[in-house]
């Protein structure tokens, strides 16, 4: 078992994690990289994947024996002692860094690089030379895409971690979520 405090610690990093990103991304969306990507991600990984790994970890040593009762329904896969208004902002929130994942894919061109001294862009096997503007634009693209994907994990991380830390308030399951007995 992880212990309790440890699990704060990491609840607390995926939320910094969380709000790195969305701070960054809001800066992207208005045209200022805030800091260099290198670092952006860095930071927001190292904040956000020990939490998402701790959080994986103590659903599955608590909820080892919970199946979800409907294999389609969002409110099965939820801890039953969770509030629905928690499953449900921690929703919203990752589909906000899934649509700004979805938006920076789409207003992509391509891959953009340097060659020879000159700003390029290769999209399928095509090379079209850019200026400076258009290729710092494609490297934010980039950058968002990271922090996006890196956002939603923070949010599956706070969401999961804060279920086990709540756990111990939790009522005791019902014989459709205990271990050997069939689910209804």
């Amino acid at each position: 078992m992880i212990p309790h405090r440890l699990l704060v610690v990491f609840s607390a990093m995926c939320s910094a994690g969380m709000l790195w990103a969305a701070v960054l991304i809001a800066g992207l969306l208005a045209g200022v990289r805030l800091v260099p990507t290198p670092a952006a991600v860095g930071i927001a990984a190292a904040l956000t994947v020990p939490g998402v790994i701790a959080g994986v970890l103590g659903n599955r040593w608590y909820y080892r024996t919970t199946r979800p009762r409907a294999r389609w329904s969002l409110t099965s896969w939820v801890p039953p002692h969770v509030p629905h208004w928690a499953a449900m902002l921690a929703g919203v929130i990752f589909f906000g860094f899934w649509l700004s994942v979805v938006v920076a894919f789409a207003s992509m061109d391509g891959r953009a690089e340097m060659h020879n001294g000159q700003y390029v862009i290769e999209n399928n096997g095509r090379t079209t030379v850019i200026n400076e503007s258009d290729y710092e634009r494609q490297r934010d693209h980039e950058q968002q895409i990271s922090l996006g994907i890196l956002g939603a994990l923070a949010v599956g991380g706070t969401f999961m971690t804060a279920a086990v830390l709540t756990h111990h308030a939790a009522p005791e399951p019902t014989h459709t979520q205990s271990a050997g007995l069939p689910l209804a």
